[in-house]
């Protein structure tokens, strides 16, 4: 199950993957025109309207790359066959179809099915579609019906499938919405603090791939709140000072809190070895301060030093806490880094944005300093400080020019015990994910000379090689290898 989840979570990095284009189109729109978001121009209103096709329909985007991501070959069919269940799903279960089914009028339908069209629905039809996909694309019919057999016959199947489902949700999802809301209402209702304890599991749930279905329910508009969505667009719903509130304690976090975290790791490191922490280091500090990319960072030390990755999640906690409190709202299409902190300067709902400056540092001060003193007072083994048994693989690393992707798929594939013993392989947005045939041939220590950022174990046997955000590179030269 847990293996699973974590798929569906990297699937979602495929439509997420749109939302920068977003967040490029509403940020320049709003420097043109930052007062009347498109009143005043033409351009403005072009941008900001192109922008707002992507991030209305998230659930569409949602169940179309969740689709592909769940299934095998990531064929096209799997995506056609996710947003005919979308579709027959939404439409079957919107307010105006259930009046009818009732025979009452649209007003006396409960809420639920007014908000059918949400990203938790998306998610849902992409595994529907996928799944069918899996289990039917190989089917063969008689004779007469042979046309439909195949690939073709995906589509049919979602559909029957769809309308089960359909029956099943028009029972439960008033339940299931009634759960999400009371959840998101529960949060809101404790204030700064409910946002300090959603961000801290924001960070908790990253090492088993679950924080996704956590965002769903503040950043989209699954249970109403629609954090992201309203902070881009002013939509009705709206309210300057409160809205973005689920997103700008990150900004001070990914800006300047890990990379200063990360000095912290290189200065507490062992002299001899300080040279290769350095370029660990500085390429995660760099990628989580300008994209908000923070898992080569978080990696490195997660499963070094989980303690230490408590206290990261705790302090991240903190920050959207204070934040909340502060006349202070960021929003990003992607993540808080650089890039979307500079683009919603002038978004609708931003406020005080100049303020990242001083809280940011702030918080430098504040990760440096509580990072440095938790790594020596409990001798963490963070990047550096490992004992040397478990530094072989350090001191015997083969010496890589640039961005050698080849190479570091031959040592990567080694360590992973040979092409006969993958299973199945896949990457997301920083991972490798594999599935093994037999664990016992994975050598942890051969990969780690790839200059990994790290290496998960999440069940017996899969492993998640922690490439970084040029992932995709290392996992086209392995497919090539594997050929």
């Amino acid at each position: 199950m847990m293996k699973y989840l974590q798929k569906i979570g990297k699937s979602l990095m495929l439509p997420v993957a749109v939302l920068p284009a977003a967040g490029i189109m509403y940020g320049i729109g709003y420097w043109i025109d930052p007062n009347g978001w498109g009143a005043n121009s033409v351009i403005a209103a072009f941008l900001i309207k192109a922008a707002s096709a992507i991030i209305d329909q998230i659930p569409i985007l949602f169940a179309i790359g969740v689709s592909v991501g769940m299934a095998r070959e990531h064929d096209g069919t799997a995506a056609l066959s996710g947003l005919v269940s979308f579709l027959m799903i939404t439409t079957l279960l919107s307010t105006d179809a259930v009046a009818m089914f009732r025979g009452v009028d649209a007003a006396l339908v409960p809420a639920a099915f007014g908000k059918i069209g949400n990203a938790f629905i998306g998610i849902l039809s992409g595994i529907i579609g996928s799944s069918c996909y899996n289990g039917f694309k190989d089917t063969k019919l008689p004779d007469f019906l042979a046309f439909f057999s195949g690939k073709r016959c995906v589509a049919i199947v979602t559909a029957a499938v769809s309308i089960v489902v359909s029956l099943i949700l028009y029972f439960v999802w008033p339940i299931v919405y009634a759960g999400l809301v009371a959840f998101g209402t529960a949060i809101i209702g404790l204030g700064p603090v409910g946002t300090g304890i959603y961000a801290m599991l924001n960070r908790a749930l990253i090492p088993l791939g679950l924080h996704h279905a956590l965002n769903a329910v503040f950043w989209f508009d699954t249970a109403g709140i629609n954090d992201l969505g309203l902070f881009w667009s002013g939509a009705d719903g709206a309210v300057k000072g409160v809205t973005g509130q689920y997103m700008t304690g990150f900004f001070p976090v990914m800006m300047f809190g890990l990379p200063a975290g990360a000095l912290a790791m290189y200065h507490t490191a062992q002299t001899k070895k300080k040279k290769a922490v350095a370029s660990l280091m500085l390429a995660g500090a760099m990628a989580s301060f300008f994209t908000g990319i923070t898992e080569p960072l978080e990696f490195s030390f997660m499963f070094l030093a989980p303690g230490l990755y408590l206290v990261h999640a705790v302090l991240t906690g903190i920050s959207a806490m204070i934040c909340t409190m502060l006349p202070f709202r960021l929003g990003f299409n992607f993540s808080a880094g650089f890039v979307d902190w500079f683009l919603s300067f002038k978004a609708p709902m931003a406020v005080n944005p100049w303020l990242i400056v001083p809280i940011g540092a702030v918080y430098a001060v504040v990760y440096y300093f509580v990072f440095r003193f938790v790594i020596q007072k409990f001798n963490l083994k963070t990047p550096g400080r490992e004992d040397e048994e478990e530094t072989e693989a350090t001191e015997r690393k083969i010496e890589l020019s640039g961005d050698d992707y080849t190479a570091m798929a031959k040592i990567i594939l080694k360590g992973l015990g040979g092409k006969e013993n993958i299973k199945d392989f896949d990457y997301c947005a920083t991972r490798i994910r594999v599935e093994t045939v037999d664990y016992t041939l994975v050598d942890e220590k051969c990969i780690k000379d790839a200059k990994v950022a790290g290496i998960v174990r999440p069940a017996k046997n899969a492993v998640q090689v922690i490439v970084g955000p040029k992932v995709q590179f290392v996992y086209d030269e392995m497919k090539k290898l594997m050929q």
